[in-house]
């Protein structure tokens, strides 16, 4: 890892260490927690103090960061949102089916996603805005993966290290591509633990305004691998019934 990746890996770092925390922090403590090298964590804190992005709210009590970073992340949002019809659309699936269900976007190589309802059972499939999956592996990548040109697509693999996750991961090009037909003869996208063990996976592709998306039900197979077809059809009932407002352009 180049120094300047391992820079930003530590801000990321330092920024879930707060998250979790929930109060200031001491650079020892900041140090001790996170493995750093204490000149380290001192040269890094004392950029971000000085940026704006840390303060001390009690003299010698520790930093902890500032309300810069909400700004930055609230205009970077309203920049570029996800439509009122999409989080209604997630809403709905996820009422209707009782699983997680989430839209996902291409990071290249990945899919990560946006948003997230997640289920209400006790057993479900844990996941959180900014979850990163192979885009090859999942079903929501593979929905994404579908609306790219096949030129765009055999890009995109030549990056992709095709690692085995499961029994049923596809692991070459081809088996994605045979995958990605079966799915448009099938009418959706669907993955039986191929990256995650007994989690079944139904997605479509969701082109909102003509950008990649998909949307994603997920859920333990043990409960959902007998309503494949059934939460399908919910999902499909749902796109069609959002898709004017979404604007989906295929």
């Amino acid at each position: 890892m180049s120094m300047q990746v391992k820079q930003a890996a530590n801000v990321v770092e330092l920024l879930e260490f707060f998250a979790k925390r929930q109060r200031p922090a001491t650079l020892a403590e900041i140090s001790e927690e996170l493995g750093w090298p204490r000149s380290s964590t001192f040269n890094l804190i004392g950029t971000l103090a000085e940026k704006g992005y840390l303060y001390e709210p009690r003299a010698r009590g520790g930093y902890y960061p500032s309300p810069r970073w909400s700004s930055i992340v609230r205009a970077i949002s309203e920049a570029e949102p996800l439509p009122e019809a999409a989080i209604q659309l997630v809403a709905e699936v996820a009422a209707d089916t009782g699983e997680t269900t989430a839209i996902g976007a291409p990071a290249g190589i990945s899919a990560i996603f946006i948003h997230v309802v997640e289920s209400t059972h006790s057993i479900r499939y844990f996941a959180k805005i900014g979850h990163k999956l192979p885009i090859h592996a999942t079903s929501t990548g593979r929905a994404i993966l579908a609306q790219y040109s096949p030129a765009e697509r055999q890009s995109i693999y030549r990056k992709i290290s095709f690692e085995k996750y499961g029994e049923t991961t596809p692991t070459s090009i081809d088996a994605v591509e045979a995958e990605l037909r079966r799915s448009a003869e099938r009418g959706w996208h669907q993955s039986n633990a191929d990256y995650s063990p007994d989690l079944v996976g139904v997605a479509l592709p969701l082109p909102i305004h003509g950008k990649r998306h998909s949307v994603v039900v997920a859920g333990p197979m043990f409960r959902c691998s007998a309503r494949v077809p059934q939460i399908a059809d919910t999902l499909k009932r749902a796109v069609a019934r959002f898709a004017g407002d979404l604007d989906l352009r295929y």
